[in-house]
């Protein structure tokens, strides 16, 4: 699949620039405006492909190909060229006033959209066909396993066969009862040897056929599979559907919910790095003077380094040195190893104490946020230590892992730091929540009252 997504990329490259050449070709050979010296091509040309590859990104045209109509198709593309366009246009029209004069350019970005439209959005409609005509044939599905060996896993298989366009290619079946052994299925194993399967097998893609009654299994599924390149999708009771409680993606007439989708919108992830950067950067520079006071306070009171440094888990598991200004001893987990900090932790130095209240202690983390290891706002990262320990005792923790770890979060707004493992039970919670819900309006109202926080010197 993500072989397929390359070559949608480099298309566009070929289409985008097609629709720039054209355009290129009828603005000047065809003397609509005069110019003293002809415009270059090249380089204009190279703008143009960097500022559609960026609109394209922004909203969400390359994300995985799943079996999605060629009206979708059209319609995403359709609507990201005509505001790409809308932009361009007003771009031109500003400068123009700028310079108190009049270009024919904002009339002709109307042949422009035309010719985009033509070689971007038909053109992928045509690769669209292509794709499905492929699959059709067998060609590019992918590995896919049913959880489930009852009637509704019988239902499913049927339909996957009758619309190979869906793209699975089902290699076998998860068995929740160790007992059952249906002949007619191909059972691969239990619900606990999915992580396995999945490695083994090379698969992307778990289609669960259950009835309501076994929830617990659906979450152990999710739990297993946290952390694994897997699309999961789940066959919704009817009622569901009628009461509105499940909303489905149906392909060809066939339901289906998917679990752990992406939540937020294209534009907003670009937006919210884009702010993780831009206050990074910010903050960084203006905190330099501080940098220096907060150098000084802590080595008056105690030796050892100005800025921590321990290993953490981030996204999708990859481990990575997080900083923070020293705020304990420097033989603190010395005798003890690693060790939850109790409240009033007699470790924590004066100064320390008074950083953490301000929340001062986690500037150098926006090193880390620059770097992409971490976001302004997601789950705290945890030490590996931690992690395993707690991805044992709690249902679904490591389904944390799946986003950027953040400076500060909705747990670290609810409820604070962490002293003991029902203190981490309480903030998964509140983590799940965030991640369910995550937004670009909620990451704002977040940095908004992790600010008061730091004025008010709430922090713990």
């Amino acid at each position: 699949m993500k072989h397929f997504e390359r070559k949608i990329i480099l298309f566009d490259f070929f289409a985008i620039n097609l629709a720039w050449i054209c355009y290129y070709i009828l603005r000047v050979e065809s003397k609509i405006i005069l110019y003293q010296a002809k415009p270059d091509l090249l380089l204009p040309m190279l703008v143009m492909y960097i500022y559609w590859l960026s609109v394209f990104l922004f909203f969400g045209l390359y994300r995985a190909w799943y079996a999605k109509s060629r009206t979708d198709e059209f319609s995403a593309v359709f609507r990201a060229i005509s505001l790409g366009c809308i932009l361009m246009f007003f771009i031109i029209f500003f400068d123009d006033e700028r310079n108190a004069m009049y270009s024919g350019n904002r009339l002709i970005i109307l042949m422009y959209w035309i010719l985009m439209i033509i070689t971007v959005g038909v053109g992928r409609v045509v690769l669209r066909s292509f794709r499905k005509r492929m699959l059709l044939q067998g060609i590019g599905l992918s590995e896919t396993i049913i959880v489930g060996t009852g009637p509704k896993a019988v239902e499913l298989i049927e339909s996957v066969k009758k619309y190979p366009a869906l793209g699975y290619n089902v290699i076998g079946f998860i068995s929740t009862d160790e007992t059952a052994n249906d002949q007619s299925l191909q059972v691969l194993g239990t619900i606990d040897d999915i992580p396995k399967i999945i490695k083994d097998n090379n698969v992307r893609n778990i289609l669960i056929a259950l009835d309501s009654q076994q929830k617990e299994v659906v979450l152990t599924v999710v739990s297993l599979s946290t952390g694994l390149d897997i699309s999961i999708k789940i066959i919704p009771d009817m009622y569901d559907i009628i009461s509105g409680q499940a909303r489905t993606n149906q392909i060809y007439g066939f339901p289906l919910i998917e679990i752990m989708p992406h939540i937020m919108q294209p534009w907003e992830e670009s937006a919210k790095r884009l702010v993780d950067v831009i206050v990074s950067i910010m903050i960084l520079t203006l905190s330099s003077p501080i940098w220096i006071m907060v150098a000084v306070a802590i080595r008056l009171e105690s030796p050892g380094s100005v800025v921590y440094s321990q290993e953490r888990v981030g996204i999708k598991e990859k481990r990575f040195r997080m900083h923070k200004f020293r705020s304990m001893r420097s033989d603190a987990e010395a005798k003890t190893g690693p060790v939850w900090a109790p409240k009033d932790d007699p470790r924590v130095t004066s100064v320390g104490r008074f950083l953490r209240k301000t929340r001062l202690d986690e500037i150098p983390q926006f090193i880390n946020v620059l770097k992409g290891e971490m976001s302004l706002v997601g789950p705290r990262p945890e030490r590996p230590h931690f992690v395993e320990l707690l991805s044992k005792e709690i249902p679904l923790y490591k389904r944390r892992l799946v986003v950027r770890p953040g400076i500060t979060g909705w747990a670290q707004i609810k409820q604070g730091y962490d002293t003991s493992i029902d203190d981490v039970r309480s903030k998964v919670r509140y983590d799940l929540f965030y991640i369910e819900n995550m937004s670009f309006r909620m990451d704002i109202k977040i940095l908004l009252m992790t600010v008061y926080t730091m004025i008010a010197g709430k922090g713990n």
